[in-house]
């Protein structure tokens, strides 16, 4: 019932956004009560009938043929992640689904984005949880290996840490985004309970995620430009490429560099030499400060 509520709900939304004009017929507002085409236009358009189109709105009618999806796509004038989207909510309802796996990175691509000092790298794997980073792209986001393991995800570091914020220069574009692409995962993947609790927590904190969320609108990682400024080294534009991981296509590895010679390069390849140096600092005072003298006014539990 919820997945034909969520059909519902991403119909209504689709027909709201889309203006008679677009839909090609006459641009007049006169007697109109909603916002968007009514529900009998759509229905002509895409050549089914309106109580089979209610029936689908309203959560009383389930798996839609292809060809009524492809009637609704082009009717809204969806894009191909907008159309896959539709279809995974249309898909029947799978009973007694198992939970998925543990996501693991594998040791060797572990060892491969740890060896990229030039470039920041990350893995983000279902619900966007960062499951692998390397020095870089922490010194540029945030640290994710200092946050308890159920906090370590990309959206919920978004939009409830204020330094994600400062980051972006391009916060609400970055952030409508991520929602676009958590939007995406739940339609494929919708008794995810882990997914569920994420949405239901940003829900209430966040009022920003809670209307765009609100807003079904779907995205899909491929690549792009990311504006950002950093507090120690200043603005960073990088691009950003997205591939699927083989053997596990729910990892996306993310890969982030700046354009050669530009001040963008130069400020992140300052970043590098300021992270390695704090980290050689770091190493050499853990091996160099001696053990502390125990307090003697101290119980020391013998266990």
């Amino acid at each position: 019932m919820r997945r034909r509520t969520e059909l519902g709900d991403f119909l209504r939304k689709c027909r709201a956004d889309l203006s008679p004009a677009d839909a090609g017929l006459p641009d007049s507002q006169s007697g109109r009560r909603v916002r968007g085409l009514r529900r009998e236009e759509v229905a002509a358009l895409a050549g089914v009938s309106v109580d089979y189109y209610t029936r689908l709105e309203q959560g009383r009618h389930s798996s839609p043929s292809e060809a009524v999806l492809d009637a609704l796509a082009r009717v809204y004038r969806l894009d191909a992640v907008g159309r896959a989207h539709l279809a995974d909510l249309a898909r029947p309802a799978r009973r007694g689904t198992a939970p998925p796996p543990t996501q693991r990175v594998r040791p060797a691509m572990q060892q491969l984005i740890a060896s990229m000092t030039d470039q920041p790298a990350l893995v983000l794997g279902r619900r966007t949880d960062v499951l692998a980073s390397n020095t870089l792209a922490r010194a540029l986001l945030t640290d994710w290996t200092q946050l308890p393991p159920r906090h370590r995800n990309y959206t919920r570091w978004i939009f409830l840490d204020p330094a994600a914020r400062d980051a972006f220069l391009d916060w609400s574009t970055v952030a409508a985004e991520v929602v676009g692409t958590l939007r995406l995962y739940a339609g494929r993947n919708p008794d995810d309970v882990r997914l569920n609790e994420l949405v239901g927590e940003l829900t209430i904190k966040s009022a920003h995620f809670r209307r765009w969320w609100n807003g079904h609108q779907v995205h899909e990682r491929t690549y792009g430009v990311k504006r950002m400024m950093h507090p120690a080294v200043g603005p960073i534009t990088l691009r950003f490429e997205a591939l699927s991981l083989p053997g596990d296509p729910e990892q996306t590895l993310f890969l982030y560099h700046t354009d050669p010679g530009s001040p963008s390069h130069d400020n992140l390849r300052l970043l590098g030499l300021l992270t390695a140096q704090q980290g050689t600092a770091t190493t050499t005072a853990a091996v160099s400060d001696p053990p502390p003298v125990p307090d003697a006014s101290q119980t020391i539990d013998p266990s």
